[in-house]
């Protein structure tokens, strides 16, 4: 028998469809007050041609592939309220849809309005018994060993990209170190609380940042502070941990000029740190100079250590040029 259960609904009273000379006790049987389904004219096929027939009136008239449900039965009785005969026409569709139709609907479950939603919700008792498993012995964090046993549960190594990304979902606050706090707030809002699911959500997450230069731009701002040691107040980041977290961070897109950089960094021992203005300002230098540094230029207000390194670069690049001519000349 037809029906559309999507089109099922609650209401406080339901409106039923009523002729003058039946009483209001006998229709109870028919309509409950806590659900009204909707009819198919076509399941009946008696009252098609009752409905045809009388084509003077045209607001009585039903489409029989129309759904009929009992708003609309009240609106056509209203409206063929003048009309004698359309309302016993009315009258024996009521008596041809039997009593136990609608009693044989199903109630709609009070979960199935959250069933979109139940699909994305985690557990916490599982997010805590899994920081359990890897938090350390005498504090209530997941450290150095913790960290290192996670990521070979996750088939990861600990200076994988995926660890950082890891560490920029959960906001720690420092490198080696989840407190509880991070862990589980992090977890909620990756919506993972199995090694699986973290698995997967960091393989997507991975992806997304190459293809959302936003996202991958809060990733590597988070980078600069996740290299500080914020115990001792720690400001600027070692040269050789920004070595380190640059090349990490430009793991799946590295600029071409990023190799010449770190090399210019690793030869110049003077340069003993990497404040958080020149960190920031080198993802817009790689952007700006783009292949080669031809398209810098130093009048603009970059940071001195750029200014260095473009003249240091570009005495290479000269001392290279008076190599060949003198083979040359030879």
């Amino acid at each position: 028998m037809g029906h559309c259960l999507s089109c099922l609904r609650n209401q406080t009273s339901a409106d039923v469809v009523t002729t003058p000379n039946r009483k209001k006790d006998e229709m109870t049987n028919i309509v409950t007050t806590n659900q009204v389904p909707t009819v198919m004219i076509s399941d009946y096929p008696q009252a098609e041609p009752l409905l045809h027939s009388n084509e003077n009136s045209i607001n009585c008239y039903i489409n029989s592939n129309n759904l009929l449900n009992a708003n609309a039965l009240n609106s056509v009785n209203e409206n063929c309220s003048g009309d004698t005969n359309a309302a016993q026409k009315m009258h024996v569709i009521n008596e041809k849809i039997p009593k136990s139709f609608y009693q044989k609907l199903p109630s709609i479950p009070r979960s199935m309005s959250s069933l979109g939603s139940s699909e994305s919700r985690v557990s916490e008792s599982r997010i805590n018994q899994l920081f359990d498993q890897y938090k350390d012995n005498s504090e209530e964090a997941i450290l150095a060993e913790g960290i290192e046993n996670f990521c070979r549960d996750l088939h990861f190594n600990p200076d994988d990209f995926e660890v950082l990304v890891l560490a920029w979902k959960l906001n720690a606050s420092q490198m080696c170190r989840f407190t509880k706090e991070e862990f589980v707030q992090g977890l909620k809002n990756m919506k993972t609380d199995s090694i699986k699911s973290i698995q997967q959500r960091l393989n997507d997450i991975t992806g997304e940042l190459t293809r959302d230069s936003e996202q991958f731009k809060d990733l590597y701002r988070f980078t600069f502070k996740f290299g500080l040691d914020v115990s001792t107040g720690q400001r600027i980041l070692p040269s050789d941990i920004a070595i380190v977290l640059w090349r990490l961070v430009f793991t799946n897109n590295e600029p071409p000029i990023l190799d010449k950089w770190l090399s210019y960094l690793e030869s110049n021992p003077h340069v003993r740190g990497i404040p958080k203005d020149t960190w920031y300002m080198f993802l817009n230098f790689c952007e700006f100079v783009g292949d080669d540094l031809s398209s810098y230029d130093d009048t603009e207000a970059w940071p001195s250590l750029f200014d260095d390194f473009v003249e240091y670069e570009n005495d290479q690049m000269n001392q290279n040029v008076s190599k060949n001519e003198i083979k040359i000349q030879d």
